[in-house]
């Protein structure tokens, strides 16, 4: 099926549905004075779900998005939303970006304008950009999979097809999270049509392959000890959503404050905020990501990502090596991350950087940062 023009759906029964389960929440009750130490704050929780009945347009919210160029791409048995924003500039370099959880679309929409549009934007309308912005499947507008086996490779696959479709035969690509498996992917699986890529993270599953005779440098031994310590004080939401996800996603589907906690609570503990997360994102800006996920019902296709990531590894085999040009940007606060060592086993890293700020939602924190890096690294390949 072709790529075909999508109008973002909105519906006043849903938000007034919503709006009757946020006020009819049965909150638990905590200990006092512990704030954030067991989990969200019930103090914020309820102040930001009071926000969100009483206050939040979606609706609004819907008609900005839908200034942008919407689409839906289909090939067997799931389909895809995307954006595709023409550059403004001389042969605008096509580049695809993928986003992660529990983020959405809706995390590239600051970065976007940078890259369609750099003369707006104090840069040179040479460095434009062709810019797709697809949903992972199981995410927003995008189809619910009902079938085993749509895991990053799968969904890298499919990303090769939109760009054909598209009418790109080769591009450039970015992404971190899932994005940064789904673009690891496409560079490992699609080196003849991917000119290069960058990452703002190193999937998590990443494994280099090593030869049975090597060790591990002590930067990679502390590397793989700090990532079991994070996994262990933080990473209970990862184990739950790759092994029992349809069990947390009954809560979280069912109530809405349930969702905003399971979500805004990763938005605080992983960007850069020094605990407040409304110095980085507005109101409106984390209750339109919670919101898409509620009205499409897509917490539980989400977290099934992580279970068919689990059972779908990157794990490199011998010959396995992301032979395209690589850049990667380090965030301070994206944790865990692997040294450059480790990754250089599986990618030919020709820029590293080490960036001044921000932390996991890197398109969304600091757009003008990452704005500038994927402009720098990718200009040699227009």
């Amino acid at each position: 099926m072709p790529v075909v023009p999508f109008v973002l759906p909105f519906s006043q029964a849903a938000v007034d549905d919503l709006r009757q389960r946020l006020a009819q929440t049965r909150w638990p009750d905590e200990i006092p004075g512990t704030a954030w130490e067991y989990g969200i704050s019930l103090e914020f929780l309820q102040e930001i779900c009071r926000y969100w009945k009483d206050e939040f347009d979606w609706k609004r919210q819907v008609d900005q998005l839908s200034q942008l160029h919407h689409f839906r791409f289909t090939s067997g048995t799931w389909g895809i939303h995307l954006i595709h924003e023409r550059g403004k500039g001389l042969n605008p370099l096509p580049l695809i970006l993928t986003h992660g959880w529990p983020g959405s679309f809706l995390e590239m929409l600051r970065i976007l304008p940078l890259l369609t549009h750099p003369a707006n934007h104090g840069a040179d309308p040479a460095d434009a950009f062709d810019v797709v912005i697809p949903s992972l499947p199981g995410f927003g507008f995008s189809d619910r999979p009902t079938e085993r086996g749509v895991n990053t490779f799968a969904i890298a696959d499919r990303w090769a097809q939109l760009m054909s479709e598209l009418g790109y035969p080769h591009f450039v690509a970015q992404g971190g999270d899932f994005g940064a498996a789904v673009t690891t992917l496409l560079g490992l699986r699609h080196p003849h049509r991917v000119l290069a890529i960058h990452l703002n993270y190193i999937p998590g599953s990443y494994r280099p392959w090593m030869r049975p005779d090597e060790s591990l440098a002590p930067k990679e031994q502390a590397f793989l000890s700090d990532a079991t310590a994070w996994y262990e004080n933080s990473g209970a939401y990862a184990h739950i959503q790759r092994t029992h996800p349809q069990t947390a996603a009954i809560g979280v589907n069912d109530s809405p404050a349930g969702l905003a906690a399971w979500v805004l609570e990763k938005f605080r503990e992983w960007a850069a905020c020094d605990g407040d997360v409304l110095t980085r994102f507005s109101r409106d800006e984390l209750l339109s990501n919670v919101t898409l996920y509620w009205m499409t019902q897509t917490a539980a296709s989400s977290f099934r990502l992580y279970m068919e990531g689990r059972r779908a590894p990157l794990h490199f085999k011998e010959g396995d090596f992301v032979a395209v040009p690589t850049s990667v940007a380090r965030f301070p606060l994206e944790a865990p991350f692997p040294p450059r060592p480790w990754v250089e086993r599986g990618y030919n890293v020709q820029r590293w950087t080490e960036m001044p700020r921000g932390g996991h939602f890197a398109a969304a924190e600091e757009p003008e940062l990452l704005a500038e890096e994927i402009r720098q690294f990718f200009r040699p390949w227009r």
